[in-house]
């Protein structure tokens, strides 16, 4: 109960661009992103380089809030080789319009809370069950699936040969690869299951 109210309070933090501590991770997010690169500030062109839509990141964070960022930063010191292939698109050929990977990232927070019932009241999918006992467990459990959920998305646009503009299905077919293997009944936490092994 403790760890649901604790990631809903989360859920629930605005990104405040006004804010030193949401700044400060920010700037978190770029170096563990560019360790070499020097940031010119939090309103900048480099941004774009990460994949937000503008030359300031803030306006991206609208969709799932602070949540995001935390979720992002996470992958990036969590999975740093993960992370580096996918925001340096080291993998797979390439479409020529690409997913933007930051803003990606934000839809993916933003489709979990969603398939996980986070924001109902008294959610009642089986998913969401089976994930509150994950969390129980581990504290750390929406931050390990969303990790999990960006490789697998990765993965799946790969296969789809995808484009820019077909963003949206590849994230319908990672939700349903998600909900698949957390109902498998060998999976009793997040690195049980089987797309966990995608991550380095």
């Amino acid at each position: 109960e403790q760890r649901l109210n604790r990631l809903k309070h989360r859920m629930k933090i605005y990104f405040d661009p006004a804010r030193s501590d949401h700044q400060e991770a920010l700037k978190a997010l770029w170096y563990a992103t560019y360790p070499d690169q020097q940031l010119h500030g939090l309103i900048s062109e480099q941004w774009k380089e990460m994949g937000w839509q503008g030359r300031d990141p803030s306006t991206d964070f609208r969709g799932a809030g602070f949540i995001s960022l935390e979720n992002l930063l996470f992958f990036a010191k969590t999975f740093s080789t993960s992370f580096q292939h996918l925001v340096k698109k080291q993998d797979g050929k390439r479409a020529t319009w690409e997913y933007p990977f930051a803003v990606a990232g934000v839809n993916i927070t933003f489709m979990l809370i969603q398939m996980l019932d986070l924001d109902a009241l008294k959610g009642r999918s089986f998913v969401r069950a089976v994930f509150l006992q994950m969390l129980s467990e581990n504290e750390w459990a929406f931050d390990l699936l969303y990790s999990v959920a960006f490789v697998v998305m990765d993965k799946q646009w790969l296969e789809k040969n995808a484009t820019y503009m077909e963003f949206n299905d590849v994230l319908k077919l990672t939700r349903a690869q998600l909900e698949k293997e957390l109902l498998m009944d060998e999976v009793l936490g997040i690195e049980d299951m089987p797309s966990f092994n995608l991550l380095c």
